[in-house]
């Protein structure tokens, strides 16, 4: 079976990249896979050869011509990896803050892998990418944390506008859904959930609304028409509603947070104070518990940077956790 030609040119890129020294056309048709498939005659390989060097090259790749030692001084090719490699990558802290955001935001299959490689590039290369966490961004679940594409896009395209918006939204899970009405001033997340905020024109009040579920967004109205109150908050305004509507089951926690670490935690405790653990810096921070689980996969989200003190039982369900993730019995 033929080898695919982005296969075959992927196949090519790699061999020219390695080599210390110009190889031949022959080395490659004997080496590279796809260049001697179905045992093709020497005219085929020349027109597939020549083809794909000219593709290469107008990909922008450098490949370069010299006398090779395979062939006594005849011609062979490399890849000039100065000329191919990136410049060195240096990035603001916002910079970096922007592309971890759009990491977490691109959750789709098409490119999610390619994001999350992107960032990982990035740490590898010694730059301070921020984690999700960091970030107060969830991207596990997208479905149920972010709400689709066509709201978030809905949702963003009117708040840069300053249009108003026409949505489907039900109230709870098992809620009938109903239409409202909204003049948006903002999308903000919180506690790994995301939130669109503004004034609800049928209550004539400032409401908060959880995107995943919101359905069938459009725009109503001029644009500019939606002005924003001066001083608005809008994470305080998100953060006193899902309070309100949670609650805290009376339940306090203690965790050990690594210093610069774990800014999901640190903007959900109530308190906090410096602390050492086994001589790491750090903090303790202290939360109250609206949800047992909830906490429980904050502090997973940040594996070693953080460490349960208190209560009991929100240690143990962390270490239940962590042992079915690693696969030991208890």
């Amino acid at each position: 079976m033929a080898t695919p030609k982005v296969e075959r040119l992927l196949n090519l890129v790699i061999c020219l990249l390695w080599t210390r020294q110009y190889v031949t056309a022959d080395y490659i048709r004997r080496n590279v896979a796809g260049y001697s498939d179905d045992g093709q005659s020497d005219e085929a390989f020349n027109r597939m050869f020549e083809r794909d060097k000219n593709e290469l090259r107008d990909l922008g790749i450098p490949l370069v011509t010299g006398r090779s030692p395979m062939a006594a001084g005849g011609e062979g090719y490399r890849i000039d990896r100065d000329s191919y490699e990136l410049p060195e990558i240096s990035l603001e802290s916002d910079e970096a803050a922007a592309i971890a955001m759009a990491a977490a935001l691109w959750d789709t299959p098409e490119v999610s892998t390619l994001s999350q490689t992107a960032i990982l590039k990035l740490r590898a290369a010694g730059l301070d990418v921020r984690s999700e966490d960091d970030l107060g961004i969830t991207t596990g679940g997208s479905s149920r944390s972010l709400g689709s594409e066509e709201v978030i896009a809905g949702l963003l395209a009117a708040v840069q506008d300053g249009r108003a918006v026409e949505f489907r939204h039900r109230s709870s899970a098992a809620a009938a859904p109903t239409t409202r009405r909204v003049e948006p001033w903002g999308v903000v997340s919180h506690r790994g959930r995301w939130y669109v905020v503004g004034h609800d024109r049928d209550r004539d009040a400032t409401r908060t609304f959880r995107l995943s579920r919101i359905t069938a967004v459009s725009a109503v109205g001029a644009a500019a028409a939606v002005v924003v109150p001066a001083g608005t908050d809008l994470q305080q305004i998100v953060s006193a509603a899902v309070d309100s509507a949670s609650g805290s089951d009376g339940r306090t926690a203690r965790i050990w947070v690594a210093a610069d670490r774990a800014f999901g935690l640190r903007r959900a405790a109530t308190a906090t104070e410096p602390a050492d653990l086994d001589g790491d810096p750090g903090d303790i921070v202290t939360l109250e518990i609206h949800s047992l689980t909830t906490v429980a996969r904050m502090v997973l989200g940040v594996g070693r940077d953080a460490v349960v003190l208190d209560p009991p039982e929100l240690r143990e369900l962390v270490i239940a956790s962590l042992d079915r993730l690693s696969g030991v019995n208890v």
